[in-house]
């Protein structure tokens, strides 16, 4: 059995612990501090043995020296962005997998917001880890990827099954339905959300992860493809990756 932590970080980080019983191996996804990850191991009793990076920005790797430094965990990280990661114990190549206590964590290549921005898909956790490339209502911002790399990470993995968790780098998820709401107004789903998230933001509780099914009926950047999106943005005759360049653009000046 596999146990998911979700831990805040900074002013609006995520990072994730994910943690074998049987085993007792424990890894980290993305280390934007150490201090909350070092206090939710010690919580729990959990040694950290790896730390998977999905991208090098510091708000995902600024705490990798320190956990390496108190508990030897092994850091995991594209072989592409090496040169720019904290120094990687093993190098990972997109469409490839590798094993964690027993289980198949999948590479997935998910460019757009880095060029060299993976997620790992966990099949027995029903989890996929996506930084800041598939987001709760939204995906990250193209710093260096261009639209088209994007729109086609984000159809990678909305293939993942339904009930995969979308394991995201931040807490966007407000801001990013107040966006979504501009697009589809009339959306009961989207509306429905929104007073979830509200809620759950009142109570002081994370929204991510966030279900795959619930952005496939939601998210903006994820609905390019859909005739009644491209009808809203009065773009009915556009391909797919055009809706989504558009929807991008509009949410960097929303």
């Amino acid at each position: 059995m596999l146990d998911l932590v979700t831990i805040p970080c900074l002013s609006d980080n995520y990072a994730f612990l994910l943690h074998d019983e049987k085993t007792g191996k424990t890894a980290l996804i993305d280390a934007p501090e150490p201090l909350p990850i070092e206090d939710e191991l010690e919580k729990r009793g959990w040694t950290l043995s790896e730390i998977w990076l999905t991208h090098h920005h510091w708000d995902h790797i600024d705490g990798v020296a320190d956990l390496v430094a108190s508990t030897g965990a092994r850091v995991f990280g594209a072989e592409a962005d090496k040169h720019r990661l904290p120094p990687l114990d093993q190098s990972l190549t997109p469409g490839t997998s590798f094993d964690f206590a027993g289980h198949t964590v999948e590479v997935l290549d998910v460019p757009g917001h880095t060029i060299g921005h993976i997620a790992f898909y966990v099949p027995a956790a029903k989890a996929a880890f996506t930084g800041d490339s598939l987001m709760a209502m939204g995906c990250g911002r193209l710093f260096e990827g261009r639209p088209e790399q994007m729109w086609d990470s984000l159809q990678r993995l909305s293939k993942l099954p339904p009930d995969t968790l979308i394991c995201s780098g931040h807490e966007y998820t407000g801001g990013n339905i107040s966006f979504a709401l501009t697009i589809e107004p009339q959306n009961d789903a989207l509306r429905d959300r929104r007073d979830r998230v509200e809620a759950a933001r009142a109570d002081g509780l994370p929204t991510v992860p966030s279900l795959l099914s619930d952005e496939q009926e939601t998210n903006p950047f994820l609905r390019a493809h859909l005739s009644s999106v491209k009808a809203a943005l009065h773009m009915e005759t556009a391909d797919d990756a055009e809706v989504f360049t558009e929807i991008r653009a509009q949410k960097d000046d929303f």
